[in-house]
Formats: structure tokens, sequence, C-alpha cells
């Protein structure tokens, strides 16, 4: 029996409207609480923003979805369902892998295409290996998700159960890149399935195998866009959540939390005092910490995931061979880590992600005109570069970036940008996120499950936090969950999955998403072209509200940490 919040909980104020607050209400909502949810922004999303530019329609946050149902959960909570509501359009590929020796691979989730793909691509043998090892990923996740992934944990003797033992035999306690290597011998087939771990925070090199539950919702489980973008699915959380009678305050940032004992009492924001008897608190851990006036005391420090700087161009011209979401391999490996994860230095030769969302939903630009969303992994500001150097390194790596692009056939694309918008980590860090990363805490073995940073927090009874510092950690389905997560907390009623009749996303193509959502969001303040960093930083710690999960490169690595238990790996962090 895990905890839950002690005494009253009918009132209840969720701090953030973006992923794991929406999740956290709507469940909260359909337990019959009343809940009131603040938002600093002007409208939901949180790090899953959006921002109009001179008619391109801008996902500032994720730009992956994997495992729809996990956010259909939340809409069935309150008696609705994500397919009446968003249009998901499954994506195929699912990526493309360009490889640094010309050749290509497209990634698709059926397991007949891709077998033929991997034969087209690597010869029999791997594609017989490639069967095996999709029949792992499954058996993998399904010994992980409810017991490890979708569960609150009070301590580490929660880990006992039948499904500790099931993973174990899985070699679930092996290290991932070895694991990967018995079923694939092609090194960049093994990329495929083990690049996931540096969004996890932790080189596969060192990571536990389970982390490739990650690879199972990317390449077995599938990938989708929501017609509009990735916006569309925090603002049609925030629609089911209104017509169920959430009060949602947008443009109030919290300044303080009043107390009365171990309990909290109101939240207080520019605009007034809310009373309640229960909060959820979704911003970056600092700002949440901060406002509860305690912070958990840990051994050793939190280790924080890799930073991103992420580059959004419009252009007025695209490149035939970008799929929805490429992945551009650079020849260095092992070296790209290192440097990520323990030099702290900018990737010598990149593995980009460019997602072309146009490629998919042409009215995110105007006619003619094109979306790209560049991602380069970069070090956290606790390793790397500070935030006040990247108001000049920032242009010159941009830089960097296009000369990379068009070396690797993008060619012209400098030429061809008509509105940019520049992402650093100095952009991160003037929006509260510790370490200039918005992916949080690293999901080393120490900062997982049930060693992550709890979702609630010692000396305050009523208080719950949600969102990717906490468990089960970063990712678009992670974040969900972490919502949910934090709602049982409240209500002691766990969210149960298969509650209502759901239709699958792929049948679910004629379902229309209700409003626009080309409006402006909540994700990292971007710099339009022009302007410099310093400009859009304020001059003070930001007011808590939303922080919830930001779009793609995923999370940071550390020393290397005993293989004692099971993770619950982060999970579609990238632009997902």
């Amino acid at each position: 029996m895990t905890r839950t919040v002690p005494g009253p909980t009918d009132r209840v104020v969720v701090v953030g409207a973006g992923l794991a607050g929406l999740s956290a209400a709507l469940h909260l909502l359909g337990a019959g609480r009343r809940v009131t949810v603040v938002e600093r922004e002007e409208l939901p999303g949180g790090r899953a923003g959006r921002m109009d530019l001179a008619g391109y329609r801008i996902d500032t946050g994720p730009t992956v979805l994997t495992m729809p149902d996990l956010a259909d959960e939340a809409f069935a909570a309150v008696g609705t369902s994500l397919y009446e509501r968003v249009e998901l359009i499954p994506l195929h590929p699912a990526y493309r892998a360009c490889f640094a020796d010309g050749s290509s691979l497209d990634v698709h989730s059926g397991a007949e295409a891709m077998a033929a793909e991997v034969e087209r691509f690597a010869g029999a043998a791997e594609a017989a290996g490639y069967r095996r090892l999709r029949d792992w990923l499954q058996r993998l996740y399904r010994a992980q998700m409810r017991r490890f992934i979708d569960a609150d944990f009070d301590s580490p003797l929660g880990l006992l159960h039948p499904d500790l033992a099931r993973l174990a035999a899985l070699g679930g306690f092996g290290r991932l890149d070895a694991r990967i290597g018995r079923f694939l011998s092609d090194e960049r087939l093994r990329r495929v399935f083990t690049f996931q771990a540096l969004y996890a925070g932790v080189p596969p090199a060192r990571a536990l195998a389970a982390y490739a539950v990650i690879a199972y919702m990317d390449t077995v489980a599938g990938v989708y866009f929501p017609r509009g973008g990735m916006h569309a699915l925090p603002r049609a959380m925030a629609e089911a959540a209104a017509a169920a009678g959430a009060d949602l305050r947008y443009g109030q940032p919290v300044t303080r939390l009043e107390r009365s004992g171990g309990r909290v009492t109101a939240v207080v924001t520019d605009a007034g005092r809310i009373p309640c008897d229960a909060v959820v608190l979704t911003p970056d851990l600092p700002v949440a910490y901060r406002l509860l006036g305690r912070r958990p005391h840990r051994p050793l420090g939190l280790r924080h995931s890799p930073s991103a700087v992420v580059l959004h161009a419009g252009t007025d011209r695209t490149w035939p061979h970008l799929a929805h979401h490429t992945i551009s391999f650079g020849a260095a490996w092992h070296t790209t880590f290192d440097e990520l994860t323990r030099a702290g230095s900018l990737m010598s030769d990149p593995s980009l992600l460019v997602t072309r969302p146009t490629a998919t939903d042409p009215g995110l630009a105007p006619p003619g005109r094109h979306l790209h969303y560049i991602l380069a992994p970069c070090p956290n500001t606790d390793i790397g570069p500070g935030p006040a150097a990247w108001s000049d390194l920032g242009p010159r790596y941009r830089d960097t970036l296009l000369r990379e692009l068009e070396r690797r056939g993008l060619d012209g694309i400098e030429a061809a940008i008509e509105e940019e918008c520049l992402v650093t980590p100095a952009d991160w860090h003037a929006r509260g996120h510790a370490a200039g990363t918005p992916f949080s805490a690293a999901h080393t073995f120490a900062q997982t499950g049930p060693f992550r940073p709890r979702n609630l927090v010692r000396g305050t009874e009523n208080a719950v936090l949600a969102g990717c510092g906490t468990t089960p950690g970063v990712g678009v389905p992670t974040v969900l969950l972490s919502g949910k997560l934090a709602a049982a907390r409240v209500t002691g009623v766990p969210g149960r999955r298969g509650s209502r009749p759901r239709s699958s996303p792929a049948a679910a193509g004629s379902a229309r998403q209700s409003g626009d959502p080309a409006l402006t969001g909540s994700g990292a303040a971007p710099r339009a072209r022009g302007e410099s960093a310093h400009r859009l930083a304020p001059a003070h710690q930001p007011p808590a509200s939303s922080p919830d999960f930001p779009a793609a490169a995923r999370q940071s690595p550390p020393p290397g940490s005993p293989p004692a238990g099971p993770t619950a790996p982060a999970t579609e962090g990238r632009t997902g």
C-alpha cells in the first residue's frame, strides 16, 4: 500500500498546465476533486509550448509522441477520449537513420516492414536478429511497465516483486550495448536501438539493458504526430479539463505557498490567494523546492542530463531525403558520449536530430514553406560552458551546425532560412531549469525508480510533485504517468487502464481536433534572428508554474553505477 496525502483533499491546486499538470488535473477531476490549475504562461502546454513566427507554427517542446494510450488514460478519467479530440497521424517511417558512410535505414514499427528493411540494409542474418530483438523488447516492456515505470515507490522495498526476477532473467541488469549486440552485429543497427540511452542520460556502454524499453516505445509501439503539432495534445487536455469543471487560470505566476504546520493551505499568485487542501507542483525541482521551503537530503547531489541546442528554421525549400524525423549520425560514437557527459565539450562529430513536421502537416508553415527543427545534444551548464558563455557561443555553434548539415546533403540550408529561433542552455537556464537542461536529472541507477527524487516531500503533508524531475522520469509518456501517479497520491485511487473502450490510434484517423492550436505557448524562451540571448533572459529567477517536458535530447550520464535493480527508464524525451 503506497502512501497518500492525509486529511481532506477536496480542493486541489495544480501548479503548471504542462503535460504533467494537465494529466494530474484530469485524473483528479475523474476522482471527484475540485481542481484549479494555475499557469504562468497565457496558454497551456508548459515545455510542450507553441510559438508563432511570421506564419510558422512552431512546437517549442517535444516532437515525438509514442504510447498515446497513456494520454488517453487521462482523457478517459473524465469520460472522453484522446482520439475524439486529436487526430493522430502514424509516422511511416518512424525515423530515418542516416550514417556517415552514406547509407540510410528507415525505421518501421511494423515487424514485417522493419525486417524487410533490415534485410535490405544489412542482410538476412541481421533481419533474423531483429526479429529476436523485437520479441525480447516486447517481453522486457511487459516485465517493466506496470511494476517499475507506472508505479509510486515509498522505498526500494517496492522493487521486491516477481517481475524483478523476470527482468533479471531477461538480462535487464546487463549493459545495453552488449545486450543489443547479442541480436545485432551491424554497428549501425546497434546505434538505432541504443542511441535512446543518451536521452536517459547514460551512454549505451554503461546503461542497464532495461533502458531498451525506450527503444520498444520508439520502434515497436509506434510514433505518432498530432495534426496541428504536438501542442495540440496539451491544448486538448486543457479543453477536456475545463469541460470537466477545472478552473484554469493562465498568466498567473505562483509567488509563494501559505502553510499551517506541515500543510499547504493556499497557493498565492500575482492575482491573489487560492485556498487548497492539497497541491500538485509540476515546476522543475529547484523551483518546487524553493516554493516548499525545503529540499530533501541526498547523500550525493543530483546529476543532470545533457542539454540541447535547438534551431527552429522556417525555410523556402526542403530536402527530399529528410523524413518527418531524421537522425543524422556522425562517424564518431563512443567519443560523442564522452564529450557530452564527461569532458563537457561540444560534439566534435555531431549526431543530430532533424525534424520536418511540415512533411506530415504542411499547414504548420505558410504555403510553399517548410519547418525544420534541428536538435544537437550538448553538455549541461554544470560540466560544459556556463549560461553566460552561450551569448557568444550560441550564434557561432549555429553556424557550425548549418555548415555540417550542408556537408551532409542539406545544400543551401542557410540561404533557405527565412525565419529562425535559436535555443541554447542559456535559455533553459533563464527559465529556471537546473544545469541549463530541460531534461532534468539524469536516469542513473541512483536517480531512477525508488532512488529518483520522490513525488512526496518529507516535512510537507499535502504537497505532491509531478513532472520530469520526479518519478518516473523524463519523456512524454513518463511525464503523463507522473501526473497520474501524483493524482493517485492525493486520491488513493490509481488510474486503471481499460476502464473504457477506446479506439486505436490507427483507427482514429478521422477523429478531428477541436480548435486552432496555432497560438503561442510556453516552451523555452527562443531567440529570433538577430536577437541575443541576454535580451530574453529575465534578471531574476522565474516564478513557478509550468515546466513539464521539452523537446528532444534527453538526459545525461553518470560515472558507472552498480546494476542492482530495475529502472524506470526515461522515455520519449527527444522531441518526445
